[in-house]
Parts: structure tokens; C-alpha cells; sequence
């Protein structure tokens, strides 16, 4: 985007904007922690920020997604491994994402939805971050599209710092023989 550009964006457009590079923030110190309870704090924070970012660009299915993953994070914490609550949030997503569909690149934030969904129900650690890694990806797929310069810059960190932070986990046992990450 030229600098003419930016000066043609609405306050609406602003506003999205802003609250992209403040779950910039948020993702990064998520994703830069070893301590899985850590990074699903943090990516409450993340994502109530994307959630007001989806809103002011308009796109709706990605900010329904997006409340419905805060929630999601409540519940994986709470019901880690549990394939009931699992499925009930894979359909209440599905449902979600039905009544809010407006283009076909709807498909973008609902893939990353059900990946995050499955890791944080059911992986921990490495494999945790690799699959989220993915739906950071899905995500940003999405904030390009719909010209989210904050949201793709967020996602595109998230990724980053989730394959740094994956590296460190995988080099610990080597440093400190004891450690067991969750793999």
C-alpha cells in the first residue's frame, strides 16, 4: 500500500488497522512462551483485538470465528483432550460460519478455526504450535484479502515466532536431558 492509499482509508479502516498491530503484539509474546497456559492467555488478548480488526474491515465470518475462538481457549484450558467439547465447538464453528458466509474466502477463516479448534483440544507443545502455525496461515490468507495490513504483519510474526519457539522446544532435552516437552 502507497502512502496515497493510506490516506484514502476510512476511520473504520484505521481502527482495523490498529487493533491488527495490537494483536501483533499480543501473538508474539504468546507464541514466544514455552509454557502452553501462557500462550492461551495471551492469545485471548490476540484475539479480542482481531475480533474488533474483522469488525471494522466488515468482514463478519472472521470476527464470529474469531469471538468463537476466545471461547474456544476458555474451553480447551478447561476441558483439555475433550472430544465432546471438541465436536461441539467444530459444529458450533460449522454453524457460525453458515449464517455469516459472504464470499468464498470465508473459507480461510473457518480452516483456521477448525485447525486451531482440533490443536488446542488435542495437542500440546511441538505439535501444538505446528498445527496453530497452520491456521496462522489460514488467517493471514484472510488479512490479505481483505487488506488487513496489521493482520497479515501479526500472522506472519505468529509464524515466525512459533517455528523459533518450536526449534527451542525441540533443542531443550539436548541442553537440559531432564526436560520433557510435551510432544
Amino acid at each position: 500500500m502507497n502512502a496515497d492509499g493510506l490516506l484514502e482509508l476510512s476511520l473504520s479502516e484505521w481502527l482495523g488497522q490498529g487493533f491488527g498491530l495490537a494483536a501483533l503484539a499480543f501473538c508474539i509474546a504468546g507464541f514466544a512462551n514455552k509454557n502452553d497456559d501462557r500462550l492461551m492467555v495471551l492469545l485471548i488478548a490476540a484475539n479480542v483485538a482481531f475480533a474488533l480488526m474483522f469488525a471494522f474491515f466488515q468482514s463478519w465470518t472472521a470476527a464470529a470465528l474469531t469471538v468463537l475462538v476466545i471461547l474456544r481457549i476458555m474451553l480447551a484450558r478447561r476441558f483439555p483432550g475433550s472430544v465432546k467439547v471438541l465436536t461441539l465447538m467444530l459444529s458450533v464453528n460449522l454453524v457460525v460460519a453458515i449464517v455469516t458466509w459472504q464470499t468464498l474466502t470465508d473459507v480461510f477463516p473457518l480452516t483456521a478455526a477448525v485447525l486451531g479448534t482440533v490443536g488446542m483440544f488435542m495437542l500440546r507443545g511441538i505439535p501444538l504450535r505446528i498445527v496453530l502455525g497452520f491456521a496462522a496461515l489460514a488467517w493471514m490468507l484472510n488479512n490479505l484479502v481483505i487488506g488487513s495490513v496489521g493482520g497479515t504483519l501479526a500472522e506472519a510474526m505468529v509464524l515466525v515466532t512459533n517455528i523459533i519457539t518450536i526449534i527451542r522446544l525441540y533443542r531443550l532435552p539436548k541442553k537440559y536431558p531432564d526436560f520433557q516437552p510435551d510432544r
